[in-house]
């Protein structure tokens, strides 16, 4: 569902990949390219949390990293705050933070340290840097870490400590793909209330994720990927089947696995 009052609109995005011959052994096909993303299309308001849901392979990330100027697509543009990614990819950086479940800093370095030197990539202030640290170690539990190498440190803190650089520059946009990957129960916890405290300061998120319970405690609107197609999307309340989302997904999944559906 487009809205034309979106923040971040997303216009027939598509995306294809090389296959190389041991990727057409392994899926079995005599193709030479795959579509990651196919003729996909939504949009974002203001403030809001827009959940893209769908299982691994997806297509998820692939959209997620166009929508971060990170890949272009081969067709179709992503307009974020009326820029396009194509056309403006710095303009669009500096509104937007993203945050992938397998980003891997250097550990090395130091939270602090990171920290520190991503904020001068950004050219945050070096008071704003001070301040801003201060307040997510705290929030985030990072402080008794925070002359550590991350060598040293457990996945779920390696994760809050990618989590909080991905917003040292305190975007208005921010992008989360599978955030929560490789974290425990309260850690996974802590950033979800996290996302929802961003909310209330008027942040836009974009979430990928598959874990259906996520979706339905924080977001606004959903949609779901499958095999690279937005299959359906619009206000959670309006897809959820009987509130309950994960049956809405599958309700969709078993009828183009069976047919039913293309």
């Amino acid at each position: 569902m487009l809205s034309m009052s979106a923040i971040l609109s997303v216009l027939n995005l598509t995306k294809t990949f090389r296959l190389n011959r041991m990727q057409r052994k392994l899926a079995n096909t005599a193709d030479t390219r795959i579509t990651a993303v196919d003729n996909l299309s939504f949009s974002v308001n203001e403030g809001e949390i827009f959940g893209l849901l769908g299982p691994n392979g997806a297509g998820k990330t692939t959209t997620m990293r166009i929508i971060s100027t990170l890949i272009n697509s081969d067709a179709g543009d992503v307009f974020v705050d009326g820029s396009s990614v194509k056309e403006y990819p710095l303009k669009v950086r500096r509104k937007i933070g993203f945050l992938s479940g397998d980003l891997k800093l250097d550990e090395f370095f130091t939270p602090t340290y990171l920290f520190d030197f991503f904020s001068a990539l950004r050219e945050v202030p070096k008071a704003e840097t001070l301040e801003r640290r201060e307040k997510l170690f705290n929030h985030f539990g990072v402080n008794e870490y925070a002359h550590k190498k991350l060598a040293a440190l457990s996945s779920g803190m390696k994760q809050k400590v990618a989590f909080i650089i991905s917003i040292v520059h305190d975007p208005s946009i921010i992008i989360f793909d599978e955030p929560t990957n490789g974290m425990d129960l309260l850690a996974s916890r802590t950033v979800t209330e996290f996302l929802l405290e961003l909310k209330k300061q008027g942040k836009t998120i974009i979430l990928s994720t598959h874990i259906f319970s996520l979706a339905e405690k924080i977001c606004d609107q959903v949609g779901f990927i499958i095999n690279g197609k937005l299959i359906n999307s619009g206000p959670l309340n309006q897809i959820a089947v009987n509130n309950n989302l994960e049956d809405a997904f599958f309700s969709i999944y078993d009828s183009i696995r069976d047919g039913r559906i293309s």
